[in-house]
């Protein structure tokens, strides 16, 4: 006749995984060898460890409760191979081909996805950082139920269809013999346990909508696509279970002025042809307040002047990059005859007056060229 694990142990055949443990305990603290050497005590002893090995199996009890000998099959006895002895249809799939399927519930608490949220900030903010707000709408805990999905004063109670285990099981018969195959607890979806009485703030899912406002540090150097990892800011979890991490992506609006290449900016000014040929200081709103920029005489359209250390701080190490301003040369189109006249005396003292055509290349001179841009050539 078979034993009776249950009975040795003393626990009900619902018990569960924790009562069957405290139970255990309880025996071999009273019957340990080193405690009473008695021989029919070490018996006793040895029936609770084998039951103990059964019962605190999840598969060896599925076998166990279905009427095999999980301790017969795990030893090789029984009847051998799986003709006529009782196994276990994911055994044989584990044994041929390295498969493991989870056993047991479900647990009802899962870690929560994480979020992302686009934040808007301006070309200074980027280049030298900066602590922004952000509103965030996501998942919290249910704080009707702190997150257990039951209404207050009720609880979880053990699926009475499988008994707490999360699973069914079948028998059936095959070529290999008696197979046993398992599946998730349709009543309790494979979480062990039901709720009866579902919380109404969460309907049960333990979290709820929430719109949360978060202070979020910009480091400086950030650019187009950047993301800030916010650790446990994301979804809570179904069950309250550990909230996923809130990415913050930045993107960062167009500046009127400067356009941003890597960690350098660019800027054109735009100058006369006097200018550009006496030389000037043209005045310049930088990121860091008003500076001249020099323009030395004979400064042609194309150019550039570049102010070191006035571009965005590097993300990564110190230092920032350049402010990179271009010159562009503008040429009058209408002259009066006292400007002409007066052009015409410079080009004449420079040696450029000649009529249109005669210039070889490399010799065209300023008011030549004036005179073709006036032309359209």
């Amino acid at each position: 006749m078979a034993t009776d694990y249950y009975a040795v142990l003393g626990v009900r055949r619902d018990a569960s995984q924790d009562e069957i443990k405290k139970a255990f305990r309880r025996l071999a603290r009273e019957l340990h060898p080193d405690v009473n050497p008695d021989p029919k005590t070490q018996e006793r002893f040895k029936e609770i460890n084998a039951a103990y090995e059964v019962l605190s199996d999840p598969q060896k009890k599925q076998v166990y409760d279905l009427g095999g000998d999980p301790l017969s099959n795990a030893s090789g006895g029984g009847q051998g191979g799986f003709g006529a002895g009782f196994g276990n249809f994911s055994d044989i799939m584990d044994a041929f081909f390295g498969t493991a399927s989870q056993r047991g519930p479900r647990s009802r608490t899962r870690r929560g996805q994480d979020a992302m949220i686009r934040l808007d900030i301006e070309l200074d903010e980027a280049a030298f950082g900066t602590t922004k707000e952000i509103q965030v709408d996501t998942a919290i805990v249910c704080t009707t139920c702190s997150g257990e999905g039951a209404a207050p004063g009720t609880s979880a109670q053990t699926c009475d269809m499988c008994r707490g285990r999360g699973e069914v099981s079948q028998v059936t018969r095959s070529f290999l013999g008696q197979v046993m195959t398992s599946r998730p607890c349709p009543q309790c979806q494979g979480f062990g346990t039901v709720v009866p009485t579902p919380c109404p703030e969460c309907a049960g899912d333990g979290r709820v909508r929430s719109r949360r406002t978060l202070t979020v540090k910009i480091p400086a150097g950030v650019d187009n696509g950047t993301r800030i990892q916010l650790a446990g800011e994301g979804e809570v979890g179904p069950g309250g279970g550990p909230a996923g991490d809130l990415y913050v992506e930045i993107h960062e609006a167009a500046h009127p002025v400067f356009q941003r290449r890597g960690d350098d900016l660019h800027c054109t000014v735009t100058i006369p042809m006097t200018a550009a040929a006496l030389g000037t200081k043209v005045p310049l709103e930088t990121l860091d307040g008003l500076e001249e920029i020099d323009i030395r005489p004979g400064t042609q359209s194309g150019q550039s002047v570049p102010l070191h250390g006035r571009g965005v701080t590097h993300l990564r190490g110190g230092g920032r990059g350049q402010l990179i301003v271009h010159v562009e040369v503008t040429t009058p189109s209408k002259l009066d005859p006292e400007q002409e006249e007066l052009l015409r005396r410079l080009a004449k003292l420079r040696g450029e007056e000649r009529p249109l055509g005669e210039f070889k290349p490399g010799q065209q001179g300023l008011f030549s060229r004036l005179k073709d841009a006036f032309n359209g050539r």
